[in-house]
């Protein structure tokens, strides 16, 4: 059965925030991943050494993620990779109708081909693994959630552990590729 360590994950999003967070998600989660913050850049990368699998958010400048979809699925090799659209405009003008033309063409299709931001981390990674037929690994209901957590941490505090909090964040902030 395939192992998360030997799969690689291409997470494109244009909202660095978003793609940190994505790409974290995936691999405390194990994965091997790489960044893309644009269609052009992200088509670059998959020409470059394809990965395993795409999760592409759907509105971004330069190329969006319909346009760089239709152009892996002209390709036989690429049209293989499974996508997951991550998108914060499924239900909106800027994203409504690319998705629904996404779907009505069948470019992707099934259950679950995309999900709408904020993505939970564990329906995201579940997504992943079922995508490529890896052993999902039970969650341990006792387990506190990171956002929980973190917020619990947060609201008792002290301002200047705070200030250190923010630096330690910012300098492990990735630069471009990660």
């Amino acid at each position: 059965m395939p192992r998360a360590e030997d799969k690689t994950v291409l997470v494109v999003d244009d909202e660095p925030d978003v793609r940190n967070y994505l790409a974290s998600i995936l691999r405390d989660a194990r994965f091997n991943v790489v960044t893309a913050s644009d269609g052009e850049e992200a088509l670059q990368v998959i020409h470059q050494d394809p990965p395993d699998f795409i999760s592409l958010d759907l509105v971004m400048p330069k190329k969006s993620g319909q346009k760089v979809l239709y152009e892996l699925r002209k390709d036989k090799k690429l049209a293989k990779i499974p996508v997951l659209i991550v998108t914060a405009h499924a239900q909106d003008d800027m994203g409504q109708k690319d998705l629904n033309d996404i779907l009505a063409d069948k470019v992707i299709s099934g259950p679950g081909v995309y999900l709408e931001k904020p993505v939970k981390p564990n329906d995201y990674v579940r997504f992943v693994q079922r995508a490529l037929g890896i052993e999902e690994i039970p969650e341990s209901s006792d387990k506190p959630d990171l956002k929980d957590e973190l917020q619990e941490q947060l609201s008792s505090a002290s301002p200047s552990a705070l200030r250190r909090a923010l630096a330690a964040l910012k300098d492990n902030e990735p630069k471009g590729k990660s």
